[in-house]
């Protein structure tokens, strides 16, 4: 697997850029921003992109989505669940004070249990709603990795106080979706540090109780 992590944007959204190294068919997850240096890595590894996966519709995580397909040519996939999050992208944009992207077109709704795949690498899409209603967790069970978007980050999990937002649910997903995870499962958070299921089984404060 070629999995290459760049942090963008104002808020440092991690996005993820995920390759077959035989095929060289890839996903990107969570482009926020700064498309150019997320295509350089394409670029790097010589990879064609299949999809851009969205783990939530908050504007730092979706805001490079539109110019990414219209330099790739590849789909935009969401939960439909936070289509009404898209529709508020200007008001987002001046909360956090950035440009706003526009209109964002989604291509197609990711579900509880849909399979994703570029080349021989294949993630699970894991619904797990309470940092907003739609977002999802991929979980690539053959490198045991998961790419957690906002609902789960090292020593935290993500805030419930914007709209869409629900601590009983977001803590009910980590509990029925997320920490039934083997221990070894590398945590890819929506920002900051890489983490392990295991380490959040035991240390993280919302979770041990």
């Amino acid at each position: 697997m070629i999995h290459e992590i760049i942090p963008v944007g104002p808020l440092q959204c991690n996005c993820s850029v995920i390759g077959d190294e035989g095929t060289h068919e890839a996903m990107v997850i969570d482009p926020g921003d700064d498309v150019n240096d997320v295509l350089e890595l394409v670029r790097k590894h010589a990879l064609t992109v299949k999809q851009i996966v969205v783990t939530h519709a908050h504007i730092d995580h979706v805001g490079g989505a539109m110019k990414l397909r219209q330099m790739t040519g590849a789909p935009i996939l969401l939960n439909q669940n936070d289509y009404a999050l898209l529709k508020m992208l200007d008001v987002q944009a001046a909360w956090v004070g950035m440009a706003s992207p526009g209109k964002v077109e989604i291509d197609q709704p990711l579900a509880e249990g849909d399979k994703l795949r570029a080349g021989s690498l294949e993630a699970t899409v894991l619904h797990t709603p309470g940092h907003t209603e739609g977002s999802v967790c991929l979980f690539f069970p053959a490198q045991q990795k998961l790419i957690a978007g906002d609902t789960l980050f090292a020593g935290s999990i993500g805030r419930t106080d914007l709209p869409g937002g629900s601590f009983d649910k977001i803590i009910r997903s980590l509990h029925q979706r997320v920490l039934v995870l083997p221990d070894e499962t590398i945590v890819v958070p929506g920002h900051g540090p890489l983490t392990t299921i295991g380490e959040e089984r035991e240390s993280n404060p919302f979770l041990t109780g």
